[in-house]
């Protein structure tokens, strides 16, 4: 079994930075891909950014530039640093981790940008 959390979530003004983490523990062999999504308010949930076999890296066209993924791939924990927040990228943001042939999600942290 394989364990996904996130943490680093809270409540920031436009402008402000945030960094999100995520850590996968359990019973892995190999972590293939380890991705971040969110989901606004009636709105269906997106990919942010994704880190696939640790070196290759995409992001959504909303966030280029203002997000950054990495990951520690000893320690299986990958993160999100979020600069230049905007209010709609107000969202529930969770990790997706692919792992030994399945995925697993966390159960996501919430981030709210609002003056």
């Amino acid at each position: 079994q394989v364990q996904v959390v996130e943490s680093g979530g809270g409540l920031v003004q436009p402008g402000g930075s945030l960094r999100l983490s995520c850590a996968a523990s359990g019973s892995i062999d190999r972590i293939y891909a380890m991705n971040w999504y969110r989901q606004a308010p009636g709105k269906q949930r997106e990919l942010v950014a994704e880190s696939i076999s640790g070196h290759t890296t995409n992001y959504a066209e909303s966030v280029k530039g203002r997000f950054t993924i990495s990951r520690v791939n000893a320690e299986n924990t990958m993160y999100l640093q979020m600069n230049s927040l905007e209010p709609e990228d107000t969202a529930v943001y969770y990790c997706n981790v692919h792992a030994d042939g399945t995925g697993y999600w966390g159960p996501g942290t919430q981030v709210t940008v609002s003056s």
